[in-house]
């Protein structure tokens, strides 16, 4: 009977979420409605929701948790800073005159922003303002200058100090000792925020040689698509671009490798290095016209990001504790250990679940109600190795952003996208670039090494 609530409770939530009943309250609501029921049946004790007030203090105490409002703030912070804009300039200078140039100046700088501000609304929000519509102006395809800047917008999600490989360490660290206690060790080891920051780095670049690929195999089978841009005789040649382009990048590259590095380096924690990302992204903004202006609207959208994480994370640990008290964790664990195949097929069917998860949940929603309920199951499986599960979701729930019907990426780029672009252009532009995505999750199924080999070099793990 209490497996039974269980199951009833995990369609109960993705029934109202679809219906478009706030996310937060969904999972409390419909958690404490089964937990009344459970009690009533008998299944489950009501005294268990006592424990509601200490994991909720753990959550508004956890260090690492204390890294989202400072990336957030950074994140908005450059967001408002126009240093795209110059970025997407010069870097369309330098590559421009080739066909496909354009696409291949916006990956590159869809890079640069999603690695100094790892949020993917801020960044399809600044491209689809800035970069689509200097894309149309030259003549590329509708549906591939969108898909182009919707896709290189989700890089966010998989490059540090991106907010889901944050939330996702805490989730897998707490699930990684939960699956060694059960197992009889009583010394458990650690995974860390540092050790996904450092395994997303390889799937990241082997995702934007894919991107780049596609872009350059267009232009070279289609050119129409994505022709050169004209030449312009004001435009800075030889060394006086070359200056230019060192003066705009040195300011964020120098403000990521303070970040990354620091962190990857073991000199500060992804919270301590996100106060040094929130200070440097300051001092960026302070150098433009205007950036007076700009720290009250920063923190008025930094804090509501950063409470709508941590109100979806108070619903989702109500959700867990209930879902746990009517004996929800023990079906799975069956269902995951019964499975034909052994452990292949029970990481599949997760990567599954979790894949069409994403037509109806939120990436955060997925982190803090899935999470905790597979991972401990997963890892106490041989072979299965925290750093390389925790990147395999991570691409995995990049994808979901993305792909149609119900992709945020692609609502963040409706809001903004010029008249001419359609729905259905986005949906066709990002098409071949979901394909990518999930030829990058076969091939972190068959190649675990580009998520484990960095951080088991840097940490020795």
């Amino acid at each position: 009977m209490g497996e039974t609530l269980a199951v009833g409770m995990v369609l109960a939530v993705c029934a109202l979420l679809l219906v478009g009943y706030p996310v937060a309250f969904t999972l409390a609501g419909v958690s404490l409605c089964f937990a009344i029921a459970g009690a009533a049946s008998g299944v489950m004790e009501l005294a268990l929701l006592g424990a509601l007030p200490a994991r909720i203090f753990g959550i508004m105490t956890n260090d690492v948790l204390l890294a989202i409002p400072l990336f957030v703030f950074m994140g908005v912070m450059l967001e408002r800073s126009r240093i795209a804009e110059e970025l997407l300039e010069t870097m369309g200078r330098l590559f421009g005159r080739l066909p496909g140039g354009l696409g291949l100046s916006v990956i590159v700088v869809g890079v640069l922003l999603a690695a100094a501000k790892g949020v993917v609304g801020a960044t399809a929000v600044t491209m689809g303002l800035i970069v689509l519509p200097t894309m149309l102006r030259h003549g590329y395809d509708k549906a591939l200058a969108a898909g182009t800047v919707a896709a290189t917008a989700t890089l966010a999600q998989i490059f540090p100090p991106a907010t889901v490989l944050i939330l996702l360490g805490d989730q897998l660290s707490n699930s990684y000792q939960a699956a060694q206690l059960a197992k009889g060790n009583f010394a458990p080891q650690s995974v860390t925020v540092a050790d996904l920051f450092a395994g997303a780095i390889c799937p990241g670049l082997v995702l934007v040689i894919f991107y780049m690929l596609y872009v350059i195999g267009v232009a070279v089978v289609r050119p129409k698509k994505s022709p050169a841009l004209a030449a312009d005789p004001h435009a800075l040649h030889g060394a006086a671009l070359a200056v230019q382009l060192v003066a705009v990048l040195v300011a964020p590259f120098a403000l990521i490798l303070a970040v990354l590095g620091s962190i990857l380096a073991g000199i500060a924690t992804p919270t301590e290095a996100a106060s040094v990302g929130a200070v440097g992204a300051i001092l960026l903004a302070a150098r433009k016209a205007g950036a007076k202006g700009l720290l009250m609207p920063v923190m008025v959208r930094t804090t509501q990001i950063t409470s709508m994480i941590f109100v979806i994370l108070i619903g989702a640990t109500v959700f867990s504790l209930v879902f746990r008290g009517l004996g929800g964790d023990g079906l799975v664990q069956r269902v995951l250990n019964n499975l034909p195949g052994g452990v292949a097929a029970a990481v599949l069917a997760v990567m599954v679940v979790v894949f069409l998860l994403g037509f109806v949940m939120d990436a955060f929603e997925i982190i803090f109600v899935v999470v905790p309920i597979v991972a401990p199951v997963l890892l106490q499986m041989p072979g299965v190795d925290p750093v390389w599960l925790g990147i395999m979701l991570a691409v995995n729930l990049q994808t979901s952003y993305m792909h149609p019907p119900l992709g945020p990426t692609l609502f963040y780029l409706r809001g903004v996208a010029p008249p001419e672009v359609t729905t259905r252009d986005i949906y066709l532009g990002i098409i071949p670039f979901v394909l990518i995505q999930l030829a990058m999750l076969v091939a972190l199924w068959f190649a675990p090494g580009l998520a484990t080999w960095l951080p088991h070099r840097l940490y020795a793990s």
